[in-house]
């Protein structure tokens, strides 16, 4: 696995802060916000990626496409992997990432809008914005001739990526897939864009406390940024190569709520269809389940409807684990899946579930019925981990992890 978010530049400080309960946000420093409703977000911090690419390459890519690079790097490294000692035809990479260049797309439209009309653009610009480079690059990187494609489902997009890189290599098209997701949306079209959605908290009095899943009193994601890797193999390939195993993948789950273009369905309908697929297709039963890691953005509405829906799945119990990291990261979008892949699975390696930070005045109907992890971070046996991730759209993605053992 490889991570850079905004509470750790790398799996093992991500997790330590995960575990901590810290918070991400802080005031935007990419651009000027004064003008802007939401003035804060979760940023990398202490964050250079010339300490990580050369600068003759770094300027060929958006920050998406670096982050995923420098994510991607940790990944191998943490894999034990020679990549020229394996068939690199039969090793792919599987990306995600919802806005792809935005950053690249408004600075390069901008500046054509305040020139004389002569299109002066950089000869890098479509391929730093096109949301299909980042598996590209990393392809190319390291030689990688296998599967190679971006998926694209907003907010679920790499999840998304991990179910499709799950499905390729149990069809037997690939003994390796590199996978997760990236991005960099903290600029001003898409602050200000989510802002005109009304999805973005305004809380600009506290920045730390704004992302609040569950609570009464929320009023909007926060926004994040950063990447997530995971490398995934067949177990026969794992094994040859005497890799390093972590954790399995077993189930994955996809479905639509197909009801509006950014809400999501009152009831959780889609949610619960995608719970429901990846436990068929692991196999399980609920009961299995030790921890669900929610997509619980902070929204009204969003956190309800999965609530009912994880409700109708599990039915009102204690047993379950559910937590909300992006209290601590902020919504990396179309990362997320990918990032808070990676707390579950530390979660089911350490026996230790991540908390929900920020959450005080707790909904009444939710309060008393679920173990939300409150405050800090619980010990208990984490065999199996499910992760939930929606998106704009009505996209649904749901993956389940388990605990390896020989």
């Amino acid at each position: 696995m490889g991570a850079l978010t905004p509470i750790g530049n790398n799996v093992n400080d991500f997790w330590e802060s995960l575990k901590n309960g810290v918070s991400g946000a802080a005031p935007i420093t990419k651009f000027n916000p004064e003008k802007f409703k939401t003035k804060f977000a979760c940023e990398l911090k202490n964050f250079d990626p010339l300490n990580y690419i050369p600068k003759a390459e770094a300027r060929k890519y958006d920050l998406f496409t670096q982050y995923a690079l420098i994510a991607v790097e940790e990944a191998i490294k943490n894999s034990n992997t020679n990549l020229e000692n394996l068939n690199k035809n039969r090793i792919g990479v599987i990306w995600g990432s919802g806005n792809g260049g935005i950053g690249t797309f408004e600075q390069q439209i901008t500046e054509f809008a305040q020139g004389d009309g002569t299109p002066r653009f950089n000869p890098f610009f479509i391929p730093k914005m096109i949301v299909d480079i980042a598996s590209g690059v990393i392809s190319i990187k390291y030689g990688l001739r296998g599967v190679n494609f971006t998926t694209v489902s907003a907010c679920a997009t790499s999840n998304t990526a991990i179910i499709d890189v799950f499905n390729y290599i149990k069809w037997g098209k690939a003994d390796m897939i590199i996978t997760g997701g990236s991005e960099a949306p903290i600029t001003e079209g898409s602050i200000g864009g989510f802002n005109a959605s009304r999805a973005l908290s305004t809380y600009n009095e506290n920045p730390k406390i704004a992302s609040r899943p569950f609570d009464i009193n929320r009023d909007g994601f926060v926004m994040g940024e950063g990447a997530g890797a995971i490398i995934l193999e067949s177990y026969e390939h794992a094994v040859k190569r005497n890799a390093p195993i972590i954790a399995e993948i077993v189930g994955g789950g996809m479905a639509a709520d197909a009801y509006h273009l950014t809400g999501t369905h009152p009831e959780g309908e889609g949610a619960y269809l995608g719970m429901i697929a990846a436990l068929e297709d692991a196999n399980i039963s609920t009961e299995d389940i030790d921890y669900l890691n929610t997509h619980a953005t902070s929204t009204p509405p969003g956190d309800i409807s999965e609530m009912k829906a994880i409700e109708r799945v599990f039915g009102r119990q204690n047993k379950l684990n559910i937590s909300a990291t992006k209290s601590m990261t902020g919504h990396l979008l179309g990362a997320a899946g990918a990032v808070e892949a990676i707390a579950c699975i530390k979660a089911i390696q350490n026996d230790i579930v991540p908390p929900t930070i920020n959450a005080v005045d707790i909904e009444p109907d939710f309060k008393d019925n679920f173990n939300l992890t409150l405050g800090t971070a619980q010990k208990r046996q984490v065999d199996y981990a499910m992760s939930n991730t929606f998106g704009f759209g009505g996209h649904i993605a749901t993956t389940i992890f388990k605990k390896y053992s020989e």
